[in-house]
């Protein structure tokens, strides 16, 4: 899953809100579905939880898999090429789902079946794994990517533009096989004003 981020609106709410309507908009999914079954060999133990967490948090099998991820950008000078802008592993989650779940619904909030909850940002600690653009590029403070074409003219990002997509692709390696996840893919198109809010 892609939850995109507006990353004008979500700059703004950061401090002292914390992301929310910049993260609410919009949602990428793959069309494959991998059950817990599936995924039972490739489960791994996370990293210790620093500092500790709060007894309702606390669980003795905190553990994710190990699912190599990776993000893929192009845009249409690239003709149709992609380019790897990042490299990670589901491994570098500070929560395991289960205590996810059980943060997201401490307060009261409904859950129901069917309900998709997202791990949030998946990032590697080097800086070829992070899974952002405002953790590649140091909330814009450079640039996130540079690719160069056959041509020898350059493309290079900090944030994505109008007409650019983003691919995630997922696996776990077995021994002798892979479970793929299938393909995250997404376009971002221009904004069409409503006449409701802007006047033209």
């Amino acid at each position: 899953m892609n939850d995109w981020s507006s990353r004008d609106i979500q700059k703004w709410e950061y401090v002292p809100l914390g992301p929310f309507l910049a993260k609410n908009f919009a949602s990428t999914i793959s069309c494959w579905i991998i059950t817990p079954e599936a995924l039972a060999p490739f489960k791994i133990a996370l990293p210790a939880q620093e500092p500790e967490l709060l007894p309702y948090l606390r669980a003795k099998d905190i553990s994710a898999y190990d699912i190599d991820i990776q993000a893929h950008f192009r845009c249409e000078s690239m003709k149709g090429n992609w380019h790897t802008i990042s490299k990670t592993n589901m491994k570098h989650l500070y929560y395991s789902a289960g205590q996810t779940v059980a943060h997201h619904a401490a307060t009261g909030c409904n859950m129901s079946a069917g309900d998709m909850l997202g791990s949030g940002t998946i990032s590697a600690p080097e800086r070829s794994g992070f899974g952002s653009c405002v953790e590649l590029s140091w909330a814009g403070k450079t640039t996130s990517f540079e690719v160069e074409l056959e041509d020898g003219t350059k493309v290079e990002r900090r944030f994505f533009l109008d007409g650019d997509e983003v691919n995630f692709t997922a696996v776990c390696r077995g021994n002798g096989f892979n479970i793929g996840f299938g393909n995250c893919s997404g376009k971002i198109l221009p904004a069409v004003p409503n006449s409701a809010f802007y006047d033209e």
